[in-house]
Parts: structure tokens; C-alpha cells; sequence
């Protein structure tokens, strides 16, 4: 990378979301705000796209949105006269309401020419392709850019307007917080089943649900913990689900958990489960965190999580919504304690290997580089 002594320190606008409310865009927005590595390679302004303060407010209008946005717009002018930017890196949202907010942000930076690199961590392009309003403005939005993918299995979703070699490829990345000697040498009796995520339909809370009713049927012995705030889902209907599958001792829901609380989940697992269809699932952060903690994983292959689970090496990828596939590969793990740890351990390799922070920033860093000296 060249170097302050050799070059002026390219200036960046950095448009992205960052927590409030935590979501995987948002938290990768705050990685990036709070990068060393990154902010001492470029000359840095960030812009907070957000204007939702929780989960359920995502995707809706409303008056103080709507101000919102216009308060971002300002703040977008002001920054485009004052600090000329080299290049915008902007978290562009798919589709939605959050599409028509952020193509006037984008309306800004045109009228400026201002270079942009879009980094999505959503989809929706592809569904959109047959309404005519949101054909016209996805290639308004696209048109004389770049864009940053997860994966290269989402690139079917912006093919449409985007030609692949005006795409990079950045895989997310996250800080490890698991304990260096976290081997999982123990072999327990029990096969210990971990969810992780917000209590969703889409996130296939009830496919695993009806997984574990079909493991008891088979005399399997485990335990299955359901980590995640209520999001569609209310506690009640999960527990008279529960006690209507004859689940009552072995499938526990412990809401939400930060922190140390969330971590002991992860350490004391021996399998994690993540069976979602939710159409707008790219590159779910969940995943790298149980390759962290050397878990073997079985998720299914929604948006690009066949290139985080390694099939038949770090886990396993399973039909979405087939809840009897799903049983079927947990019930194997149960029998296969030392390949269910050989799995995690792969998992593990693979995480430090590809997925921590320091690999995606250096990933990020480069394509930064590269389109602000071009």
C-alpha cells in the first residue's frame, strides 16, 4: 500500500450503518468506523446512514424517518463541498423502503460525481428486476459504479445491472473472542444444540424446533438452546409449542444474551444450528462466531453461506425447511462425537484462516485503495 511519505492520504466518505440496533451491516459499519488499520490508510468522514433505533423499526416509514433522511442528505452536501472526496463508500440497501431513502443519498453524490463503491450486505435486485420504477432506479443507483459483494454466490442477484468485472469480492470478518485453548477436548454424553439469532420463522426457529421433536422420536439424546430476542416469534407461542412437541426438558429459550452470557452458550455447545430461508440472509456473522468457538455447523444455502461452511468438512449444508434432513445430520453428529470435534476444529482453521477482522480489513483495504488511486 503506498504510504503517506510517498502520497496524500486519499480521502474516503464512508456512508454506512453502524449500532443502534446491532445487525450484521451495522456491525460491520462499527469495525470499520473504529479500524486502526483502516483510518490510518485513508483520511476517514463517516456518515451514519441508519435511521432505525431497533430491529422492528427497520424497514418502516414515518415522519421522523423521513426527516431523518433529509438530515443525512445535509450532512452528505456539506461533506462532498468541504472535503471533496476521492471516493464514497456507501452500504447501499437492496430493496424496500430503505432502497427509495438511500438512492436520494445516492442522488447527492451524483450530482457531485462523486466515485462510488457500494458494499452489500442485503439483496433484493434480483426480485425487483419486473417492477419498472425499480428497474429505473437501480440502474440510476449502479450506473458508473462499483460494488463490493460478500460472496460470489450473490452475485446472481445484481447480475441484472451490474457486470461482474465491476465487482469485488470481501468476505466479513469479525474480532475472535474465543480462548486461545479452546480445543473441545471433552466428549459429551449429551449432544448440545445451539440457536443463536432472533427468534424468526424466516431464521428456521420452528424448522429446528420440529427437528428436536423428531430426535426424541429416535431416543437421541440432547439438549437444544434457543439464544435470541423475540422477533416475530412471542415467547408464549415458542412454549406452547414446546410442551405440545413433549420438548419441555430438553429445548430451553433463554431470550437475548450479550457479553460473557452469549459466550458461555458458544463454549459449552458441541453443535450449531442455523436453518434459515430468509431472503435477504447474505453472509450471517453468527456463523463465523461458532467457527470461532470451533463448532461443527449445519445451516442451509441461502445467499453466500456456502462459502463459510466447508460441506462435509466444517459442517453441514441441509435443504431449507426440511426439518427431517436437519434431524438426520444432528443425529449423525450425536453418534460421531470425534468427527463432530474434528469438524469444529476445520471450522476453526478455516475462521482464523479467512474470516477474522484483520483478514477483512486488509480485503477491504486493498479494494480501497485500488478504486481511490485508479
Amino acid at each position: 500500500m503506498p504510504t503517506s511519505s510517498t502520497y496524500m492520504k486519499k480521502k474516503i466518505l464512508f456512508i454506512l450503518h453502524y449500532p443502534p440496533p446491532v445487525h450484521g451491516a451495522a456491525m460491520v459499519g462499527k469495525f470499520i468506523k473504529e479500524s486502526d488499520f483502516i483510518n490510518s490508510a485513508f483520511d476517514c468522514t463517516y456518515i451514519n446512514l441508519g435511521t432505525s433505533t431497533n430491529l422492528g423499526d427497520i424497514g418502516k416509514s414515518g415522519l421522523g424517518k423521513i426527516k431523518s433522511v433529509f438530515k443525512i442528505q445535509w450532512e452528505v452536501y456539506k461533506a462532498l463541498k468541504k472535503i471533496k472526496p476521492d471516493l464514497c463508500y456507501m452500504t447501499l440497501t437492496a430493496n424496500g423502503a430503505g432502497f427509495y431513502k438511500d438512492v436520494l443519498i445516492v442522488k447527492v453524490l451524483k450530482f457531485f460525481n462523486t466515485k462510488i463503491i457500494y458494499h452489500f450486505h442485503n439483496k433484493g435486485f434480483k426480485q425487483s428486476v419486473t417492477n419498472g420504477l425499480n428497474r429505473f432506479l437501480h440502474r440510476f443507483a449502479l450506473r458508473h459504479t462499483k460494488s463490493i459483494l460478500l460472496s460470489q454466490h450473490l452475485y446472481p442477484d445484481i447480475r441484472y445491472y451490474v457486470k461482474k468485472d465491476q465487482i469485488y469480492v470481501c468476505p466479513n470478518g469479525i474480532p475472535s473472542s474465543a480462548p486461545v485453548s479452546n480445543s473441545k477436548q471433552k466428549v459429551a454424553p449429551t449432544l448440545k444444540v445451539l440457536y443463536l439469532s432472533n427468534m424468526m420463522v424466516e431464521k428456521g426457529v420452528w424448522i429446528l424446533l420440529e427437528a428436536c421433536k423428531i430426535l426424541k422420536l429416535r431416543s437421541v439424546n440432547f439438549q437444544c438452546d434457543f439464544v435470541g430476542d423475540w422477533f416475530g416469534i412471542n415467547e408464549d407461542e415458542f412454549q406452547s409449542k414446546v410442551t405440545e412437541y413433549g420438548l419441555s426438558t430438553e429445548v430451553l429459550a433463554h431470550g437475548k444474551k450479550y457479553g460473557a452470557d452469549k459466550i458461555d452458550f458458544f463454549e459449552n455447545a458441541s453443535v450449531f444450528v442455523f436453518p434459515t430461508f430468509y431472503r435477504n440472509e447474505c453472509f450471517p456473522l453468527v456463523l463465523l462466531e461458532a467457527m470461532d468457538y470451533a463448532l461443527p455447523v449445519i445451516s442451509t444455502p441461502e445467499g453466500g453461506i456456502a462459502d463459510i461452511v466447508s460441506e462435509g468438512e466444517t459442517g453441514f449444508l441441509v435443504p431449507q425447511k426440511d426439518a427431517l434432513a436437519l434431524a438426520d445430520k444432528l443425529e449423525f453428529l450425536s453418534t460421531q462425537p470425534l468427527l463432530s470435534q474434528e469438524m469444529g476444529r476445520a471450522g476453526k482453521i478455516r475462521f482464523d484462516t479467512l474470516f477474522t477482522l484483520v483478514k477483512f480489513e486488509k480485503n477491504l483495504c486493498n479494494i480501497l485503495e485500488k478504486e481511490s488511486f485508479s
